[in-house]
């Protein structure tokens, strides 16, 4: 099955059903938070904290890329704040969600639906800033993100990530062990539901819409992005506000990396 299986157009099903549920990551932002952003009143999360003000700096005019990051939140807000903003999406769903705030609230922003390992719609050489939250775990390869990215970065372009500790990735899911207060590690990264979740619990996954997912190395998530080019100059851990594993009760399993793709302006 894992062979005939395009987790591609299932992740995309799963992210529109998400959108349509009006998920967490599927809600757009109010009319109240996009005036208070027009004032300069402004903040952007990748995870649960906001970014810091001097990751983003100044984005008026900036041309911006909100990388598989639609929903309707990052991209409007940093569109109200005076950016050039494009928002790019494997998901036509949550595509909809930012494409209905530009249009209530008359922001300089546009949507594009597509693969993030491939972003060959866009110049070379088009952004001054890319952002993207949590997502590059629901493709295989992160490398290839990291390598599209540095192509449409302007020089001194920067990319400000975020993305799961691959610890989490690692124990058994049976939730009697967490319920015993036992983290049991199962599985070697990378992870991979399709090569790694028992053929009954990929099927239920699967049935039930939930998107497929790949826990990636370090060694690719920080690491692919100087092997494509970047220099990292920012880097900080955050906690889950509602932990999902055990393991979240212990350690901050969020990760965010601001990295700039050097050379003259």
């Amino acid at each position: 099955m894992a062979q005939k299986f395009d987790f591609i157009v299932h992740n995309q099903a799963a992210w529109d059903k998400q959108a349509l549920e009006q998920k967490p990551w599927s809600q757009p932002v109010s009319s109240e938070l996009i005036a208070a952003a027009k004032q300069g009143e402004w903040e952007v999360h990748i995870t649960p904290r906001p970014l810091p003000k001097s990751w983003l700096g100044d984005v008026t005019n900036k041309n911006i890329l909100c990388l598989a990051s639609a929903g309707g939140q990052q991209g409007p807000v940093l569109a109200a704040a005076g950016a050039v903003v494009t928002v790019f999406d494997l998901s036509e769903g949550q595509l909809q969600q930012d494409q209905m705030v530009a249009a209530r609230e008359q922001l300089n922003l546009k949507t594009v639906q597509g693969d993030m390992r491939d972003l060959s719609v866009f110049q070379d050489e088009q952004f001054d800033l890319i952002v993207h939250p949590i997502s590059n775990l629901y493709v295989a390869d992160v490398n290839a993100v990291w390598k599209e990215c540095y192509k449409v970065l302007k020089p001194q372009g920067v990319v400000l990530a975020s993305f799961y500790n691959p610890v989490v990735f690692v124990g058994d899911r049976n939730p009697e062990y967490a319920e015993q207060g036992y983290i049991r590690p199962q599985y070697r990264l990378p992870y991979s539901d399709l090569a790694h979740l028992p053929q009954e619990a990929l099927e239920r996954k699967i049935q039930a819409g939930e998107a497929v997912v790949f826990g990636h190395s370090l060694s690719d998530l920080i690491g692919g992005q100087l092997v494509a080019g970047f220099l990292l100059d920012g880097f900080y851990e955050d906690d889950a506000p509602q932990p999902r594993f055990l393991i979240d009760h212990y350690m901050p399993t969020f990760l965010a990396t601001r990295a700039i793709k050097p050379g003259n302006t």
